[in-house]
């Protein structure tokens, strides 16, 4: 079991609580896990943030690939249950298009291929005009946590030390 993390997850940090200026720590904590197998990402989620050609974006750029899961043979199965569960639920077709469509998809199918717990900031809702991640969670039975609550998980230690 690994932790997937939402696009939401980097930008948030980049912009709230762990900027890549002030708090180096909160970032190389996400690379050492990465290298231990406890935190990824997606494929979709990197272009999602690549597109916005920033800072964080530079981070995620230098990346080894391995941090974003890439979709294979064994997401097929978990895609088209995710696509049936978004399909067969009380949501608008133009909130069902445009989830088929963006990174959240991918997110949750790979979560429930990989029997991964999803890690972002959204919250359920109960709005038929958009699917968020946590109401996909629910409904396939999938994990799903905030970034907070996997880094107490996770026991995740941002010391401060001299200056640099």
């Amino acid at each position: 079991m690994a932790y997937l993390l939402d696009a939401n997850v980097f930008i948030a940090a980049k912009n709230l609580h762990y900027g890549l200026d002030f708090c180096p720590a909160f970032w190389d904590w996400l690379v050492e896990n990465q290298a231990e197998g406890i935190v990824f990402s997606v494929e979709k989620v990197r272009d999602e943030v690549l597109a916005v050609a920033d800072d964080l974006a530079n981070w995620i750029d230098q990346r080894d690939p391995s941090f974003f899961l890439a979709v294979d043979a064994t997401s097929f199965p978990s895609l088209a249950a995710v696509s049936e569960w978004a399909t067969g639920n009380r949501y608008d077709q133009a909130a069902v298009t445009t989830f088929l469509q963006i990174a959240d998809y991918y997110l949750v199918a790979q979560a429930l291929a990989g029997q991964h717990t999803v890690v972002t900031h959204e919250v359920p809702s109960a709005t038929t005009r958009k699917i968020k991640i946590p109401d996909a969670c629910i409904g396939l039975g999938i994990r799903f946590m905030t970034p907070f609550q996997m880094l107490r998980r996770e026991r995740a230690r941002f010391i401060l030390g001299p200056a640099a």
